[in-house]
């Protein structure tokens, strides 16, 4: 019997440093997509669910993880902050800005942004708070809205799906022009980027006509597993289908990002937080 408890004793320790360590740590996830729309190299750094993390003092460690990545913009897929009454923005901003000063920033809002951007009143206005200083430093968040990037044939928009495709346990069926009417037509002519919050809607950001997609969210599944990836979603389903990587559907690529911070359940395990890096080629010539 002693020899049980130790052994159970030791596997408990051992799980609790792999959280602590992955808690405190993030990866390069580097990406390549090729597209005939493209006409030169260029890359991008995504961050998603930031949660107002932070490594380093300052976030230093991830700022100079993004510089030595030489990209040409940054891009954020949602979740930059948590809406809990109360919480704080201050590190997000203070990423936000630093990157600021040195790249171009496209900002996208998740479900967060958005919880707080709908109850101002009972979050203390922290939406409006975080915008206008947003709007201090020279960015606007992508609220359903496009961006053209003429030098690379890219057009960015930043999707903002609503509320009730996020709930808990059932995936809502999205009507089949509910993203037309959001984020209007894609445009066919350039490399269509899709930052938006929520992958289970891949399939429609695809017919939508998303070249590419950038996603985040599903926090990577919180704990991975060998062979078997994420155990569990934020919508609290067993295995998600899209926990984290890179996904295909017709001609259009999901790069979904494990994101970089936690929120309500504060775990992270054999799953440390991503920086996602995605180098846009030209197509190869035949």
């Amino acid at each position: 019997m002693g020899y049980v408890i130790l052994g159970f004793f030791l596997i408990v320790l051992y799980g609790l440093s792999v959280i602590v360590r992955d808690m405190n740590r993030f990866v390069v996830a580097p990406y390549t997509v090729r597209s005939d729309k493209i006409n030169r190299q260029y890359t991008i750094v995504m961050l998603s669910d930031l949660h107002n993390k932070t490594y380093g003092r300052e976030n230093e460690k991830l700022v100079r993880a993004i510089e030595d990545c030489h990209p040409d913009c940054i891009m954020t897929a949602g979740d930059m902050y948590t809406s809990v009454k109360g919480s704080r923005f201050d590190n997000a901003l203070a990423l936000l800005s630093a990157l600021s000063k040195r790249f171009p920033v496209y900002i996208a809002n998740g479900n967060h942004e958005h919880k707080t951007a709908e109850h101002p009143d009972y979050f203390d206005h922290m939406y409006e708070t975080y915008t206008e200083k947003l709007r201090g430093m020279g960015l606007e968040p992508l609220v359903n809205r496009h961006v053209i990037l003429p030098e690379v044939n890219i057009d960015v928009c930043g999707l903002q799906i609503g509320r009730e495709y996020f709930k808990h346990f059932k995936k809502k069926e999205m009507p089949g022009d509910y993203m037309d009417k959001l984020a209007g037509k894609a445009n066919d002519r350039r490399f269509q980027i899709l930052l938006a919050h929520n992958p289970l809607y891949f399939k429609e950001y695809a017919a939508w006509g998303a070249d590419l997609v950038l996603s985040g969210h599903m926090h990577g599944g919180i704990i991975r597993l060998p062979f078997l990836g994420g155990v569990v979603s934020p919508a609290v389903t067993p295995f998600p289908k899209y926990d984290g990587g890179r996904f295909a559907e017709g001609k259009s690529t999901m790069i979904l990002g494990r994101g970089l911070g936690t929120h309500s359940l504060p775990v992270r395990m054999w799953n440390p937080g991503e920086l996602v890096v995605v180098t846009l080629l030209p197509a190869e010539k035949d």
